[in-house]
């Protein structure tokens, strides 16, 4: 950074983890737990993956804005995704990012499981970055060359509890792998110690089954093992893993979430992931609530988790939160039901995972039948149906079928005597389904789910396990003669692997339907990259409730029509998909050139500035700002969507729209009455001629300074007849007309003191008002840049008169003139910055600095260039051509790869 006093000192914080964006992250023993935002993750977040997925990356950087606002510390960005290009999805999003002064001040944490896109955001990603996840899940080899490669770039990096073996799951693993790597990394690489991130797993608990008992207590245990014997290591992790069992229930994952982080914090966690929405204060949660969850977390009782599912069934969420108050609960088990039918006692004993009566149930239902089968066949169906449509509805959680299943192979166990008994012998399958997570792949959950599902169902289930390499999954369903094969994942690497399987299936020649499941899957990926492989039927199910519907059709004898169906379904999918990705044809810069933006100089309206050169405001009074403040985005900073004015009275949101309005206006009444902030700007008005084509010469003669050029990009997508490719120098009389034209310039700040107030608030404890100050800091910085070109455009420039705009109409731009900014649309390259400030004088002038990354410095900051001609309007550059790079490096007189350095966003694949 160009900011001494913003700089880290490496002998100060040598032994401390010390992360960067534009400012410095130093993470001390007195620091609080840091939090990462996790919403810029396109597998955590539907809406952001939608939005990279749709090229909608200006909505996507309010999602990181939101982030930083919302009080994240590091930023973590992650593009795996199966049907992204997530090496380009990553460099172009960080990128976009460093364009971002208010998003770039925090680190950013490079989140994938595949190396390429790791190393394509180190490749662009400013200041001292973390890089999410490396372990020895591949070998000590790899395992070292990629260490090197993170050290050699200046990251720290997070290592998974993860060997070739697979995730560590116990204590004594979790420690295990955890010293090994720690030993290799600091002996073997010389990795900083004070830059390793532990991450020993944080695994769902209270889900039903016994080795998952101590996954918490496990978790607590070797966090602190790591940091009273790893010197100077870190311990992170993902909170909400822990309560995926209750997904859906609040109440119950707000208070885990809490109880676990706190807990974990005080074994030694100090920065992880969490949603600050699905967190409960912990001295606010429940009594009743706290203890039934600390119950599971430290193994207390046997019946931790039965405890805690009966509360989580029952309890409506405001009921918990006013128990508190006074209202009390029964845990005890309800018997009214024992005085119910028997086919309702035993589908209630299924669904709610009851099984202190299912023996003299099931009993009494062999007595009433035939056959015993006749009891599995009925009884026992009709039971597990309702499970099964319960769960598919989102009404049923994981323990609770795990809980189901168990009852239901208790009440099997013991008919199976009766049944083999029987002349017949056992009960025949429904047909044979073999079930695996592939290969480098370690969840199992849906893949489980599925299982009792199927099994439920009278299916016979022969499930490999995970990480299960293709061979084996090809040779146990030729041997074991399998119907269907069911491929399960959850990591996007996963998805690769499972287009691989199918091609070794086809390659084998076999004709067993293939059933595509997991968390990063979907009809898309299935569709595109799965099903070509394969030439029998292939189908993607995404959730539990449709396996046993997709399976029976596969398995009808009359099975034809339904496979046609999904051939043609998935086809017509696949054709839509790749039309719509087709690439765009591109013009040489010299052919865009011919197709440039022709004005009629010798008519056009071109009006000389009133007063020409630099001009200074300093401590100017922030109350004139009031007027020209956009408050749309500052209701999106909050996550409230809707436009100003009209959100206050929006159904849904408009309440919380109006109190934080207020909570807003009596801050900035504050800051005006008080000055708690400062602002500043510089303009200057110059004689400009546009010169070859694509610059901007500002002749400064009279001036006694140098003359400048600005270089300007031009669109090299292919138009349609008529339509221009525009550069913002077509704006800009060409020199060789002989017509004398002119440019502004400026910067302004309002961001002087918000450091320092969201710091003493935050010491308040105060980070409402912390995320408020800065908030408004940028919206008067947007409504000084609008205030600012209002003055220029009537007074100084005065080619403008009697303008009379509304707010809005400022806001929807209805003026004269445009007002681009280097790093925007139409002027991507952020290098334009140095010129305006070497122009300008910014820095001496007003205090603004750049950084490195030429961010600019207060955040609350705002430059740009001021184009008066009637005809300027506003573009977006799109993508170019590497002969327009080769040609823009000539021209700024840098190398090739400096000018794709900047440009990358922009170059076309």
């Amino acid at each position: 950074m160009s900011d001494t006093k913003h700089q880290t000192s490496n002998t100060k914080y040598q032994k401390y983890l010390t992360l960067s964006g534009l400012e410095p992250l130093v993470v001390t023993p007195e620091s609080n737990f840091i939090n990462v935002g996790e919403r810029t993750n396109v597998t955590g977040s539907r809406k952001f993956l939608r939005l990279i997925k749709e090229g909608d990356y200006n909505e996507a950087l309010e999602v990181a804005r939101h982030q930083v606002e919302g009080g994240a510390q590091i930023l973590d960005v992650n593009m795996d995704e199966g049907m992204l290009d997530g090496k380009y999805a990553m460099t172009k999003f960080l990128n976009l990012i460093a364009s971002e002064p208010d998003i770039a001040r925090i680190p950013i944490m490079i989140d994938s499981s595949k190396w390429e896109i790791i190393e394509a955001g180190l490749k662009v990603v400013q200041g001292k970055s973390v890089v999410n996840s490396i372990s020895l899940k591949e070998g000590e080899a790899e395992f070292i060359h990629h260490a090197k490669l993170v050290k050699r770039y200046g990251a720290a990096v997070i290592v998974m509890a993860f060997d070739e073996v697979g995730q560590a799951d116990t204590y004594q693993r979790r420690i295990d792998i955890c010293k090994r790597s720690y030993d290799i990394l600091v002996n073997r690489v010389n990795f900083p110690p004070q830059d390793i991130i532990f991450d020993p797993n944080i695994f769902p608990v209270a889900t039903g089954m016994e080795a998952h008992r101590k996954n918490a207590l496990d978790f607590f245990m070797a966090t602190k093992w790591i940091r009273e014997n790893l010197p100077y290591a870190n311990v992170s992790g993902g909170v909400s893993n822990v309560s995926f069992s209750f997904r859906g229930n609040d109440t119950v994952r707000e208070a885990m979430h809490a109880s676990f982080l706190y807990h974990a914090i005080q074994h030694g966690m100090n920065l992880g992931i969490v949603n600050p929405a699905m967190l409960e204060v912990y001295d606010e949660i429940d009594n009743q609530l706290l203890e039934l969850v600390e119950d599971v977390f430290f193994d207390r009782r046997d019946d931790a988790t039965e405890r805690l599912l009966d509360f989580a069934e029952s309890v409506h969420a405001s009921r918990v939160r006013t128990s508190r108050e006074g209202t009390s609960r029964d845990l005890s088990v309800l018997q009214e039901w024992r005085n119910h039918s028997l086919q309702d006692r035993i589908t209630h004993a299924l669904v709610k995972g009851i099984d202190n009566f299912i023996i003299e149930d099931v009993e009494e239902a062999r007595l009433s039948v035939s056959k015993p089968i006749e009891v599995i066949e009925g009884h026992l169906m009709i039971g597990m149906n309702v499970v099964g449509d319960l769960f598919g509805s989102g009404k049923m959680f994981l323990p609770q079928v795990v809980k189901s299943a168990r009852v239901m192979k208790k009440a099997v166990a013991y008919l199976q005597p009766f049944i083999e008994a029987e002349k017949d012998g056992k009960a025949s399958s429904a047909g044979k389904i073999l079930m695996a997570t592939v290969k480098g792949d370690v969840h199992d959950i849906g893949k489980n789910i599925v299982s009792v599902v199927l099994g439920c169902n009278n299916y016979e289930i022969i499930d490999l396990g995970v990480m299960v390499p293709p061979e084996k999954i090809i040779e146990a369903a030729i041997a074991e003669k399998v119907d269907i094969i069911g491929l399960s994942g959850l990591i996007t690497p996963s998805l690769d692997e499972m287009a691989y399987v199918s091609q070794e299936m086809e390659k084998k020649n076999l004709d067993i339907p293939l059933i595509i499941g997991g968390a990063t899957t979907s009809r898309a990926h299935t569709s595109v990259k799965i099903a070509p492989n394969y030439s029998e039927t292939v189908v993607h199910i995404n959730d539990a409730s449709r396996a046993v519907t997709v399976v029976g059709n596969l398995l009808q004898k009359d099975n034809g029509v339904f496979k046609e169906q999904i051939k043609k379904e998935y086809d017509g999918f696949r054709e839509q998909f790749l039309k719509r990705t087709k690439q765009k044809e591109y013009l040489s810069i010299a052919e865009a050139r011919k197709n440039k933006f022709q004005i009629d100089w010798n008519t056009s309206e071109i009006v000389k500035p009133k007063q020409l050169g630099v001009q200074i405001l300093e401590d100017f009074d922030l109350k004139k700002l009031e007027d020209f403040i956009d408050w749309s985005p500052f209701f999106r900073s909050w996550n409230l969507h809707g436009r100003y004015p009209d959100i206050l009275e929006d159904d849904v949101v408009g309440e919380q729209a109006k109190e934080l309005f207020n909570d807003a206006k009596v801050l900035l009444n504050r800051i005006f009455d008080e000055k708690l902030l400062k602002a500043n700007a510089v303009f200057g008005l110059f004689p400009a001629n546009s010169v070859n084509d694509d610059d901007i010469e500002i002749q400064n003669s009279e001036f006694r300074i140098q003359n400048y050029k600005f270089l300007t990009l031009r669109q090299q997508s292919k138009k349609a007849a008529g339509k221009p490719n525009l550069a913002l120098a077509d704006f800009i009389a060409p020199k060789e007309t002989g017509i004398q034209d002119y440019l502004g310039c400026f910067c302004v700040s309002t961001g002087f003191g918000t450091e320092e107030l969201a710091k003493e608030f935050e010491k308040q404890h105060d980070d409402y008002n912390a995320i408020m100050i800065k908030a408004l800091a940028d919206r008067l910085a947007e409504a000084f840049a609008e205030y600012l070109h209002k003055e220029v455009r009537t007074n100084y420039w005065n080619y403008v008169q009697d303008e009379s705009l509304t707010n809005e109409d400022l806001i929807k731009e209805n003026y004269k003139g445009i007002r681009p900014a280097p790093g925007y649309p139409a002027c991507p390259d952020h290098l334009e910055k140095k010129t305006i400030w070497e122009l300008l004088k910014v820095k001496e002038n007003i205090g603004v600095e750049l950084t490195e990354s030429l961010a600019m410095w207060p955040a609350a900051s705002v430059s740009g260039y001021y184009f008066a001609n009637p005809e300027a309007k506003y573009f977006g550059l799109g993508k170019i051509n590497q002969d327009q790079v080769k040609d823009y490096a000539i021209r700024r007189g840098v190398t090739e790869a400096e000018a794709e350095k900047w440009l990358r966003p922009n170059l076309a694949d």
